[in-house]
């Protein structure tokens, strides 16, 4: 596919997603803006390089200062905070954004970050407004982060995509552009690695000493190499957790065990890193061979690096050295195993990464769950996704086991356009589901919205939890399949009633009265109905939206002032949610009616 046709493609998904929320057209808000920031924003946090995003759109001018925001992310820990801010064009050709406009965005989302600081914009805003909780939460804990960054999101062709860094109140804050060219090499056939390359005398000096096996008629080449620390600070420092997407692993905190002897060794005994850690392990696509200073093999650069084992080792090297400054990086080197991918299918690669991912990480006690698109209960439901056709005998649904399979088969199946439009047509965008959204849809349907609330990747690992029992896996049957597909119409629908009724919190507002919906009639509901009409009733939805009020003022009112996505992350939320003596159901119900 070319940069143009999936700019084209891009474009006719947003206007899809438009036309399903057309009911909802009495807000302000600019859909295709809205669609394009979900699809970039939720990409960004599927390979690891933000966090659960919130779409949030606001823009206001205050004085002379226009200020803008398309949506934000806090970390777990509550340290690191992105925010978006997009330029949407629409445009169905490639058109280049000058440096200027892009910085002119970038500027507006600064001001916003700027006033929020100064504690200037909570005064004037109302605390009705979407903006209003993430405004005090900057205000509150501006010192608590330790890392800032603005993204710019356009469907035009960057010329720069990142730019020098600014400073607020004594904190670096980065600039990046995630254009669609970008966008186009990240989800291209699903290897955002690709992007990676990485220079080691750029960055170390010189080549690095190596020992290299060539394995010809393998699957992989070998090398066994030696890292200085200053070198894997540098690379988590400019590309984050890029580097570490295909790891099991994200960085937590420097307050875990593993983590804190890290940390430790690397301020009290530096020079015995090498001899205490266990190293890292890295695959890639290519690399260049040359020669070091005494004339031995040396690795010149990577292209497409990943740690799939050592990201805490990474991680750490950057937050030890930012917290602690005097910290001497010098001395320490880490052990590393690189593993060179040939060119295989690509598939049976995805495969080989997640197993060397696996068995790197075995030593650390990884759950199987932690690697899992090639676990026996994915692929079945992937079978059962291509051979299950809907009531009307024509369409189906897709289940996303491999990253960018979905756009894959749209390659190899529809082979030209009008091939490519009548494919989509039978498997839409909107019956696409991937692991993280089937754990969403199942995981409130079983009444664990405080799970869904963690967010897609840790949602993911306990949903895989729950279909292991006594270490064997729960295969899905036909019948288990429409079950689940009842279950995503359920949640998708909730969402899209839900859109335009609540201005914030709305992914937190949906798991829980999907929730409350499960517990309250999730016995009597009749989910073979569902499947059968694939969709819901007027009633049904009626009644959704009836609670989704009630669980909206219960959530605020048990929030005792925390940040709402942040509470309803607790279990003692739910609990507390369950127990509410919610009003009682509407009189007539038909997928709860006898003849159901």
């Amino acid at each position: 596919m070319e940069l143009t046709e999936f700019l084209q493609q891009t474009q006719r998904e947003i206007e899809a997603e438009m036309a399903l929320r057309a009911e909802d057209d009495s807000q302000e808000m600019p859909y295709a803006e809205l669609v394009f920031t979900e699809q970039v924003t939720g990409h960004l946090a599927e390979i690891g390089m933000t966090f659960e995003p919130q779409i949030c759109h606001y823009t206001a001018k205050v004085g002379a200062a226009k200020l803008r925001l398309s949506g934000y992310a806090i970390s777990d820990e509550g340290d690191q905070l992105d925010l978006y801010v997009s330029n949407y064009s629409g445009a169905d050709e490639i058109i280049p954004i000058p440096d200027a406009e892009t910085i002119k965005f970038a500027e507006q989302c600064l001001r916003f970050l700027t006033l929020c600081v100064e504690g200037r914009l909570s005064a004037e805003m109302d605390v009705s407004n979407e903006a209003y909780p993430l405004v005090r939460s900057i205000e509150d804990g501006y010192q608590h982060f330790d890392q800032i960054r603005i993204y710019v999101l356009t469907d035009r062709r960057a010329k720069t995509r990142q730019f020098k860094a600014r400073e607020i109140q004594g904190k670096i804050i980065k600039l990046e552009v995630f254009d669609i060219e970008r966008l186009f090499n990240h989800l291209q056939e699903g290897r955002p690695r690709d992007e990676l390359v990485v220079n080691f005398p750029d960055i170390s000096g010189s080549p690095l000493p190596c020992v290299w096996v060539p394995n010809e008629l393998g699957e992989y080449d070998y090398a066994m190499t030696v890292i200085p620390g200053d070198a894997l600070r540098f690379l988590y420092e400019k590309y984050g957790p890029r580097i570490l997407e295909a790891n099991v692993r994200s960085f937590l905190s420097q307050t875990g065990k593993v983590n804190k002897g890290i940390r430790d060794t690397l301020r009290e005994q530096p020079e015995r890193f090498m001899a205490y850690n266990n190293g890292v392990v890295i695959i890639a696509d290519e690399i260049s061979l040359g020669k070091t200073l005494d004339g031995s093999t040396g690795i010149t650069w990577l292209k497409g690096m990943q740690i799939v084992n050592g990201g805490q080792t990474t991680a750490s090297m950057f937050f030890t050295k930012k917290k602690y400054p005097f910290t001497n990086l010098k001395t320490v080197y880490v052990p590393a195993k690189i593993i060179v991918l040939r060119k295989t299918d690509e598939l049976e690669e995805e495969a080989l990464i997640a197993d060397i991912s696996r068995y790197a990480n075995s030593q650390n006690a990884v759950k199987q769950s932690d690697l899992s698109a090639n676990k026996p209960f994915h692929i079945q439901l992937e079978k059962l996704a291509a051979t299950t056709y809907c009531p009307d005998g024509v369409s189906r649904w897709f289940y996303e086991r491999a990253a960018g399979s979905y756009k894959v088969m749209l390659e190899r199946e529809g082979r030209t356009p009008a091939g490519k439009r009548r494919l989509q047509e039978m498997i839409p965008p909107a019956r696409k589901i991937t692991k993280t959204d089937l754990a969403k849809y199942v995981c409130a349907w079983k009444q664990r919205p405080d799970l869904v609330s963690l967010g897609g990747q840790k949602n993911f690992i306990a949903f895989m939890e729950m279909t292991t029992a006594d270490n064997a896996e729960f295969l899905p049957e036909i019948s288990d399949f429409k079950e689940i597909i009842a279950q995503a119409i359920i949640f998708k629908t909730t969402q899209k009633l839900l859109r335009s009724k609540f201005p914030a919190f709305q992914a937190n507002i949906t798991a829980y009265t999907v929730a409350v919906l499960s517990r309250r009639l999730g016995d009597q509901i009749n989910l073979n109905h569902i499947w059968r009409e694939q969709a819901i009733s007027r009633e049904l939805s009626h009644q959704i939206v009836m609670w989704a009020g009630e669980v909206n003022r219960q959530l605020h009112e048990t929030s005792r002032g925390r940040m709402i996505s942040e509470w309803a992350k607790k279990s003692e939320c739910w609990d507390l949610i369950a127990n509410y003596p919610f009003s009682a159901e509407i009189s007539y119900i038909p997928e709860i009616a006898k003849t159901a």
